[in-house]
């Protein structure tokens, strides 16, 4: 990773530098890609359980889409990246698309889901 770094120098608070297009994150590449994986997880979790809200949903696509462009920006910026980022780039997008596919089924599934039916006893 070399070229281009942010004008005011900042660093991450592991004292690598934080590249322009990250300093609203104030996150050097492998700490914004981490915490990506890591949302992706923790939002994939809670998409498992069934109890989004709507609106919740409609928020965490939000974020989805957010956040693909800034790895997008990130991937196509001035920082001259390494092929191991590129491949951790290439996973984190894929990690996002998979976030977006649970988010979907789990839409899907909320309209499809109809109340039980009670049962006759015999």
């Amino acid at each position: 990773m070399s070229a281009s770094m942010s004008t005011s120098a900042s660093l991450c608070w592991c004292q690598l530098p934080v590249p322009q297009e990250l300093e609203t994150e104030v996150l050097c590449v492998q700490h914004f890609l981490t915490t990506v994986e890591h949302d992706c997880s923790d939002l994939r979790r809670e998409i498992a359980v069934g109890k989004t809200t709507p609106s919740r949903q409609a928020e965490i696509a939000d974020w989805v889409k957010t956040t693909a462009n800034k790895l997008t920006v990130v991937a196509y910026g001035r920082l001259r990246l390494s092929d191991e980022y590129k491949k951790r780039i290439l996973t984190t997008f894929l990690t996002l698309m998979n976030l977006h596919e649970s988010l979907d089924r789990s839409a899907n599934r909320a309209t499809t889901i109809r109340p039980n039916r009670e049962l006759p006893i015999v």
